[in-house]
């Protein structure tokens, strides 16, 4: 039921941090997967780390934000692999200011990375994804649930992810494509390193508030990520499931 043998399945920003644990996950299940991403430096490092470790990777170099970098994505996609089972829209970024500090293009570039690519994505998967049915698993964030008022531009990007799912989820199940949101609490990868640097005390009131009592590690979501890629999943579509170690419950 959770055996991913023969499917492609595509992460953009699969090449580090949340990225790449659902990516090294579904690999595992056996599937094939494209690693997007803006660094293709990194992306191959990557892909190297995952086939020394026996699993199917590729990469592509892509800025999901650009039109025309999205289509050559996927037609790229369909001419190594020949289909596309799972899209995963993971890439994203934040600028950590307040809405008074906040330029227009600084708003704008939050949610074209976040909310606007994973929109490109569906867009150009769809044709692939409708041949034999298929799986999207868009990335929002706790944040898609909460407010900060240093996110103002990612939340509104993550919160806008959770609504755009139900569209799809609603829209495309005839065409047997289900659509899921996961919402990662507090992990530890370079962008929340880069906010424990910036917020003071932010450490010790995430361990205080976590029942869990530690951050989350990438590796933490690749059981969801296979599950909601998987015939598992097969009745589940519209959902926005935390995935925070009881965050969003204390």
């Amino acid at each position: 039921m959770f055996d991913l043998t023969g499917k492609v399945a595509l992460v953009t920003g699969g090449n580090g941090g949340i990225g790449l644990g659902m990516a090294r996950a579904l690999a595992q299940a056996g599937a094939t997967v494209v690693l997007a991403g803006r660094d293709a430096a990194k992306s191959e490092a990557a892909v190297q780390a995952l086939v020394a470790e026996g699993l199917r990777a590729d990469a592509i170099e892509a800025d999901v934000s650009d039109e025309a970098q999205v289509g050559r994505l996927f037609n790229t996609v369909e001419q190594r692999h020949g289909a596309l089972h799972v899209l995963v829209n993971n890439a994203g970024i934040t600028v950590r200011k307040q809405v008074q500090d906040l330029s227009l293009g600084e708003w704008h570039q939050v949610m074209d990375a976040n909310l606007t690519g994973a929109f490109l994505c569906c867009r150009a998967a769809h044709p692939l994804l409708r041949r034999q049915g298929g799986k999207v698993i868009n990335v929002g964030s706790m944040m898609s649930l909460f407010g900060a008022p240093y996110a103002a531009a990612y939340g509104a990007s993550k919160g806008g992810i959770v609504q755009f799912t139900r569209a799809i989820a609603t829209g495309w199940a005839p065409d047997l494509i289900q659509c899921n949101a996961i919402l990662p609490g507090w992990i530890d990868t370079a962008l929340t390193r880069g906010a424990r640097e910036q917020v003071p005390g932010l450490n010790e009131r995430v361990l205080a508030r976590t029942p869990a009592a530690r951050w989350g590690r990438p590796q933490d979501l690749g059981g969801i990520a296979v599950f909601l890629a998987s015939a598992a999943s097969d009745f589940v579509t519209g959902t926005a499931i935390p995935v925070d170690g009881g965050y969003s419950i204390a």
